[in-house]
This record gives C-alpha cells, sequence and structure tokens, in this order.
C-alpha cells in the first residue's frame, strides 16, 4: 500500500464512521491522552483528533501526555484529573499496559469509558482497541531481514520501553520469523526507552561487541534514527529497519542509509479514536478490536511515500 492508497483508506473509512457519530446535546467531553508528545508520531495522533473533532462540530477535545514516555505515574496522574474533571470518554495510549489498570478501572467506575489506543492492555473491560497489529508489523520487519539476509547473518534488536506492549509484540512478531531461518543468529536485544540519543547509544554498544552485525530493528523511528548515527559513524554496512514512517526515516530510505520500516497510521488512530467517543456517548456498539493499516516501505515503494 503506498501513502496515497493509505490516505484514502483512512480518510474514506473516517468518514463513514463520521457520518453515523453525529452528536447534537452538550459537547462531548474527550480526552485523547497519549505516552508523550516528542515525536513526529505522537504529532499525528494529536493531528489525526484534531481533525475528527473538527468535522464532527461538536466535540470538546483534550490532547495530554506525560513529558516522556517512560513516565507511567504521571500519566496516571493525567487520568485521574480527568476522571476529576468528569470527562466523557478518555482515549489513552498507555505507558505501561498493566500498570494503567488501576486508573483506567477508576474512570470506568466514574462512569467514563475508555478507548484503548496504539499499545493494548489485558484490561478486559475497555471499550475498545484501536491500533495496529504489532505482531503482524514485527513479522513485516522480520520477512524483509531475513530476505535482505538471504537467510544468514546476525541481527540485534532495539526495543522502547520494557514492558510496553507494544514493545513486546513488534519484537515477537520479528523474532516469530527469524526464528524460522536456523542461519540468522540474533546476538543483542536491548531497550532504548523509545528515545533516540539512547538508541544511539546502544547501538553503539552493540557495534562494539558485534562488529560484524549485518541488521538491526528498532521499534520505531526515532530509534532507528540513532541506531542509524551509530552504524554510520562506525561505518559500518549494518542494514537499519525502523518502525513508523517519520519523514526523517523516509527520506534517510530514499538516500539509501536506511534499509526500510514498517509504515503504519497514527493519524488514523487519533481521527478513530475521536469518532468512536462520540459514537460511545451516542449509546452506539463499537467494535472491540480496530486495526488500522500497516505495511512495508523499502527502496521499491519510497518514491510513492515522498510524493
Amino acid at each position: 500500500m503506498t501513502r496515497k492508497a493509505l490516505a484514502v483508506l483512512i480518510v474514506g473509512a473516517a468518514a463513514l464512521f463520521i457520518q453515523s457519530a453525529a452528536w447534537s446535546g452538550e459537547p462531548v467531553k474527550v480526552a485523547v491522552i497519549c505516552k508523550a508528545m516528542d515525536s513526529e508520531f505522537w504529532s499525528q495522533v494529536k493531528d489525526g483528533a484534531e481533525k475528527a473533532a473538527a468535522d464532527l462540530g461538536n466535540v470538546d477535545l483534550s490532547v495530554l501526555a506525560p513529558d516522556r514516555e517512560i513516565n507511567v505515574q504521571q500519566q496516571v496522574q493525567i487520568v485521574e484529573d480527568c476522571v476529576v474533571k468528569n470527562v466523557d470518554v478518555i482515549c489513552l495510549a498507555p505507558c505501561g499496559s498493566k500498570e494503567l489498570i488501576p486508573a483506567m478501572e477508576a474512570a470506568l467506575a466514574a462512569g467514563i469509558q475508555v478507548i484503548v489506543f496504539d499499545t493494548d492492555s489485558p484490561w478486559e473491560d475497555k471499550a475498545a482497541f484501536i491500533g495496529t497489529n504489532e505482531i503482524k508489523g514485527g513479522e513485516e520487519a522480520g520477512r524483509f531481514i531475513a530476505a535482505a539476509l538471504n537467510g544468514k547473518g546476525k541481527v540485534a534488536l532495539i526495543g522502547g520501553v520494557m514492558g510496553h506492549q507494544t514493545t513486546i509484540d513488534r519484537l515477537q512478531g520479528c523474532k516469530n520469523i527469524l526464528g524460522q531461518y536456523p542461519d540468522i543468529k540474533i546476538v543483542s536485544e536491548q531497550p532504548a526507552n523509545a528515545e533516540r540519543s539512547l538508541a544511539m547509544t546502544v547501538m553503539e554498544n552493540i557495534l562494539t561487541s558485534n562488529p560484524d552485525l549485518d541488521a538491526v530493528f528498532t521499534i520505531n523511528a526515532e530509534m532507528a534514527m540513532g541506531a542509524l548515527e551509530a552504524v554510520e559513524a562506525d561505518r559500518s554496512d549494518c542494514k537499519v529497519v525502523g518502525y513508523y514512517q517519520e519523514k526523517s526515516a523516509l527520506r534517510a530510505i530514499k538516500d539509501g542509509r536506511m534499509a526500510g520500516l514498517v509504515y503504519m497510521s497514527p493519524y488514523g488512530m487519533g481521527e478513530l479514536c475521536v469518532i468512536n467517543a462520540v459514537k460511545l456517548k451516542n449509546g452506539e456498539a463499537i467494535p472491540r478490536r480496530i486495526d488500522t493499516p500497516m505495511g512495508f516501505v523499502s527502496s521499491e515503494n519510497i518514491d510513492e511515500w515522498l510524493k
């Protein structure tokens, strides 16, 4: 799927939802709580949420986030504040899939339904989960790496925040595929808290221990760019594979510096969160799981993404 096709799919789906989500009563108070606002990914979530709120026309939207993705307690406090403010629906990308459950339970006890997005939670009482099938996304990365290495080589994995379901699923998907190749060895698996600078340091250490590393998979674009900096400083020919089509990462693919990345739709997540929040306020049933599009970007289709 190309960038244009992805946009058409998301806009078309959102338009259908908006047509059936009209609300003529008091403004619907929706809180979209991200993990942070320090990257293009979360800015895209915010943009999508704001676009849906504007299209619906009767939404009191708040987009909130802790300072960093590792600040679980700060996010808990944000949820608790939203309960005090008596919002109608909370849409939450949990910094901790299990750690946020007590706060979500408190919200539900106060009559506030919770939609979980981006990173799923085992909490059974969520109204819905909206996001990418992360295991399949990791498998896309694994297939690309296996093909690029002709089924033989050394691979490193760099995850985000330990315990995040997103990190667990993306890495597991990649390992599902790489494990099918006996001549591919995963020589290192380390977290970098979804941060570019830390990923660069982690990658430097990995390359010191494994100077003949053939490929690295990082579970977001920020960390991919950090890993790329380390690879280029080391003058290594290690292939860097990331996750999410951040502009700098797309340019790196176009320039032949990065091998590829899994694409997803944070903008679509933001839109669908607000649209389905309003539907919940309307008393309408919504799907328990709403998958957003994903696939892979490489040198073969990068020109379509840069149009």
